[in-house]
């Protein structure tokens, strides 16, 4: 637990010179500091450190401005490039229906992943092997198929992460209670600041459940309870994180610090001992942008993905 502290402690403060000189966290009328709005986080950052960058926390400007140039170039090298040959792969979405940013995070960060300093998940061997698993007998059954291709949800932390589109969550707050809502499969998130203790553990959620308090001006939000069911992260953009599994053991611990008018400080630990060798850290800026439209995310996925997914792997039966 100190080791947790103190690398708590020092990513924080690694962030923190990022606050505005002289700036008031503004407070709700109840007195709470002001989170509320809608802020969003698409990004180039990747969830892990490059193997170039290992020892490399930062990225220069020089750098930052190569890399979205790079990206630009190859977004329209991809579009140009599409073509649906028969009995081919029939691709995806061209850039004009995704969102996933055009910079890397306003931190200059390179790697979402903070701690370890190598920004490399420590994921277990075993969970790897389960993740492969999976993905290599998705056509078997749905149970194979991550929980967002099945229109379920994203989980904690997964539904905070950034994907390729509709990275926005809005914030509400009472003096009793912390709304979080998610663009991304319209989940919904509503913390009571009364509530003192966790529901019995017999009882497992997809979200887990959840305590929130104040420390200073830093928002917590302690989760627990989850069942086994669910993943970390469920989009590519989670690197090697997609599809890796998560037991009953999974603690994540949030901590939401609004450092400038336009930026919070999302910092989350996770803790799941039979899944990862050690407990590590992600942090990202999240920035306001309150003229965000957030629209329903109607997911089809599940009502047409998954059973032609299926269907097409009984065929593939067939034939062999």
């Amino acid at each position: 637990m100190k080791r947790q502290l103190l690398v708590s402690i020092a990513v924080f403060l690694s962030f923190s010179v990022y606050a505005a000189d002289n700036w008031v966290t503004p407070r709700t009328s109840f007195g709470q500091p002001d989170l509320q709005g809608i802020w969003t986080n698409p990004t180039l950052t990747p969830m892990e450190r490059p193997d170039s960058q290992v020892d490399q926390q930062f990225l220069s400007n020089d750098e930052i401005s190569a890399l979205e140039a790079r990206v630009q170039q190859n977004r329209s090298t991809s579009d140009a490039n599409i073509v649906v040959a028969a009995g081919r792969n029939v691709g995806g979405y061209n850039q004009f229906w995704l969102d996933s940013g055009d910079t890397v995070l306003s931190t200059g960060q390179t790697s979402i992943v903070v701690d370890p300093p190598t920004g490399k998940a420590p994921i277990g061997a075993d969970a790897l092997a389960t993740r492969d698993y999976y993905f290599d007998h998705i056509t078997d059954s749905y149970e194979f198929m991550t929980v967002w291709d099945r229109c379920i949800t994203r989980g904690i932390p997964g539904s905070m992460l950034p994907a390729g589109y509709n990275n926005a969550y809005r914030i509400v707050q009472t003096p009793d209670a912390i709304v979080i809502i998610y663009e991304m499969i319209h989940d919904i998130r509503i913390i009571p600041f009364a509530k003192s203790d966790y529901i019995d553990d017999k009882v497992r959620l997809w979200m887990g459940d959840s305590l929130a308090h104040w420390e200073e001006d830093s928002l917590i939000i302690e989760t627990r309870n989850f069942n086994d069911r669910g993943m970390i992260a469920s989009s590519m953009a989670g690197g090697r994180l997609k599809g890796v599994p998560v037991t009953h053991d999974l603690n994540v611990i949030e901590r939401f610090t609004r450092i400038s008018e336009d930026t919070i400080i999302w910092q989350v630990r996770i803790d799941d001992p039979t899944v990862y060798t050690q407990p590590f850290t992600l942090s990202m800026p999240l920035t306001a942008d309150n003229a965000y439209d957030m629209y329903e995310y109607a997911c089809h996925e599940g009502n047409y993905a998954v059973p032609n997914i299926l269907r097409a792997g009984r065929v593939s039966d067939e034939e062999l």
